[in-house]
């Protein structure tokens, strides 16, 4: 906490993060409640992968990003602000905490345009209109964002939501917060190296390096792009296993979990 005021962090869950030996978001309440101002950003592709394949619709992948056609977009705009959205809330409430449920959409918070036609209804965030944020957080509740966006370039409502990858949503939201932390809690213990060892900390010129190297693949590289975007106005992101029981309090405390980019 520096000067009285409490530290901003922001937190990308992901879907599969979320279980029965998962602490995150009791332990997001307490420090809430202590030194830290958390935000929640939230992803949820395994369970849009599970309605789209209802829909009999294959999900496909470019880069790690999804290439989202209107069906696609339809389902994951629904399941992510709805049902997952909803599902996180009312669990932090639960848990004796205080969360308010949004998403990218909501007073303009992610102003997009289309990323490319080859990943259809992908949304580029061009800029992140925060006032709502700060509201939630001084009226002393949690925000959850579903990542969604306005396309701001639009003609016609069915163009006007577009799907946001998670981790590119919660580094944008790092950066335009200036926080403290940008921490991605994943189903992997962190950046593993060529011989599939954990390293623990990455300089950002060392991340580029990995990146082009292609030691850093798949759903990583969208991570580690996010990473390196949500530290452009200081602060540190971590990768850690949110699968662990205590690994995100470890994280908020400083200790030595996962992989830190600096």
């Amino acid at each position: 906490m520096k000067n009285g005021k409490k530290n901003t962090i922001v937190i990308k869950i992901g879907g599969s993060t979320l279980g029965e030996s998962d602490s995150s978001l009791s332990d997001i309440i307490k420090f809430s409640k202590e030194s830290v101002s958390p935000i929640i950003v939230h992803g949820g592709g395994k369970e849009i992968n599970k309605w789209i394949a209802k829909q009999g619709i294959h999900p496909e992948f470019i880069n790690g990003l999804r290439r989202t056609d209107k069906d696609t977009r339809d389902v994951a705009a629904s399941v992510l602000s709805g049902l997952i959205n909803n599902t996180i809330v009312s669990e932090i409430q639960n848990l004796g905490g205080n969360a308010t449920g949004l998403s990218g959409i909501s007073n303009s918070l992610f102003e997009c345009k289309m990323f490319s036609e080859e990943l259809g209804y992908v949304g580029e965030i061009i800029k992140v209109n925060s006032e709502i944020l700060r509201k939630i957080i001084n009226n002393d509740s949690i925000p959850v964002i579903a990542p969604l966006g306005i396309n701001i370039y639009s003609n016609k409502t069915e163009d006007n939501i577009l799907n946001i990858n998670a981790d590119t949503a919660a580094s944008f939201i790092s950066n335009n917060m200036r926080s403290e932390k940008l921490i991605f809690l994943t189903d992997v213990e962190g950046v593993l190296d060529h011989n599939k060892r954990l390293i623990s900390k990455i300089t950002k010129s060392q991340a580029t390096e990995l990146l082009k190297s292609g030691i850093i693949s798949g759903g990583m590289i969208p991570k580690i792009e996010a990473c390196l975007n949500g530290i452009q106005n200081g602060g540190s992101a971590h990768i850690i296993d949110g699968r662990d029981s205590g690994a995100l309090l470890q994280c908020i405390e400083n200790k030595i979990i996962g992989t830190k980019i600096i």
